[in-house]
């Protein structure tokens, strides 16, 4: 599957103090150094189930990891970078059932659009951008690894009905979330999965061969015909990808449990190590108080908002007002707030004098490096833009430097 395309990532000079990445670890809860020193960094970051436009709260995901994959390039790290696509699940089916069109046609027109939306906010595209469809293999030999080490069983002993993951076959199961299980339950049952089904040696098991349904799309396999269950898409994909104890594993906070605990956990039982070093996950964007979500009928799509005539640079600096990991609520004040930065940012820019830069380039980098402080960032760049506009300089460098370190740093293009 291919990813979108990306501008070309200013050059910014290198500096030898500039401090290496730091976040917020959520199975550790603490900040951690994220990432080798040198070498080749390895970032997983789970994608779309396209069966819908992408809205604010997938645009704050996507632009808040996106800070990370600019932080390690601009410290010379070679970046792998991998996020999947859900291009076969329940609700891109319930969805095509719905609007009458077929699931596959519906994936791809979604996906597009999300491309878009992606190449629109100058999100750096990955190095690997892999549907569900096209993994089966992967997902079939995994899920066999898994089996052979008892970790898989069949629902009514029979190798052709569904077939599921025995959380008890992970002694580390639920150091992620370190949730209770009654809580996990609870959460599980909210977010897809089907604690209460007959048949299950324990109510977290999870799903991950469903056996073929008439009027469902199936693939044959030596697991019999069907298709995958969410959780070990990703799992087999990131492993086939980037290898065992990969770098990032992130997401939004909705995918703490059960996504990324199941992840971890099936990658710990098929290869004894390790699936990733450290978990990020953003926080929620709502509306009017509530997540944005379908269900609810809440959405802020990017795609209207650009079709609005809104600058994709104006939603960016939206989203990056807020510390990632913050939950909080999109507001039409926050858009305008964007583009009136935006206006004062390209004003001090096309200025022939600025002020020296070498100070907000330094400070921009210090507070992305401390857990992507992308506000503390914003604010430096503020603080140039303010005084260049009101002094003369002699410094005519200073404003494309600020500008190349906007967009390289910030993905706000100038």
């Amino acid at each position: 599957m291919q990813a979108w395309s990306s501008r070309p990532v200013p050059s910014l000079p290198q500096s030898p103090a500039a401090p290496p990445l730091q976040a917020f670890d959520t199975a550790t809860q603490q900040v951690v150094p994220i990432g080798p020193n040198t070498g080749s960094a390895r970032m997983y970051v789970c994608g779309i189930t396209p069966y819908d436009a992408t809205h604010i709260g997938h645009a704050n995901t996507y632009v808040a990891f996106d800070l990370v994959h600019r932080v390690w390039r601009d410290r010379g790290l070679e970046v792998n970078y991998v996020q999947n696509v859900t291009d076969i699940d329940d609700p891109l089916l319930e969805r095509a059932a719905d609007l009458g069109v077929d699931w596959a046609a519906l994936a791809e027109e979604e996906t597009q659009l999300y491309r878009e939306d992606m190449a629109a906010l100058n999100v750096l595209p990955p190095q690997h951008y892999v549907g569900a469809v096209e993994s089966m293999p992967l997902i079939v030999d995994l899920i066999e690894q898994l089996r052979q080490r008892q970790a898989v069983y069949p629902v009514d002993d029979s190798d052709f009905e569904d077939l599921y993951f025995a959380q008890a076959s992970d002694a580390e199961f639920g150091s992620l979330s370190q949730l209770s299980e009654e809580e996990a339950v609870a959460i599980f049952a909210e977010r897809g999965g089907d604690p209460d089904r007959a048949g299950k040696k324990a109510p977290l098991d999870c799903l991950v061969w469903r056996h073929a349904r008439t009027g469902e799309p199936s693939w044959p396999s030596v697991l019999g015909a069907g298709r995958p269950g969410w959780h070990i898409e990703c799992t087999a994909i990131a492993l086939d990808r980037l290898g065992v104890g990969f770098d990032v594993q992130a997401g939004g906070s909705d995918l703490i449990f059960p996504h990324h605990e199941m992840c971890a956990a099936q990658g710990r039982v098929a290869t004894d190590q390790p699936f990733a070093q450290a978990y990020l996950h953003s926080g929620m964007v709502g509306l009017d108080g509530e997540k944005m979500s379908k269900s609810k009928g809440n959405l802020v799509f990017v795609s209207s908002l650009r079709a609005s005539g809104v600058d994709p640079m104006a939603i960016r600096l939206a989203l990056l007002a807020h510390h990632y990991r913050d939950d909080w609520d999109w507001t039409d004040e926050l858009l305008i707030s964007g583009q009136d930065r935006l206006d004062r940012w390209r004003e001090a820019v096309r200025l022939d004098a600025g002020l020296n830069a070498d100070e907000v380039l330094a400070t921009m980098r210090a507070a992305l490096a401390h857990d992507l402080d992308a506000p503390a960032a914003l604010a430096a760049v503020d603080a140039w833009a303010g005084a260049s506009v009101a002094i003369d300089s002699d410094d005519a460098e200073s404003p494309a430097l600020v500008a190349r370190a906007c967009d390289a740093l910030l993905g706000v293009a100038l």
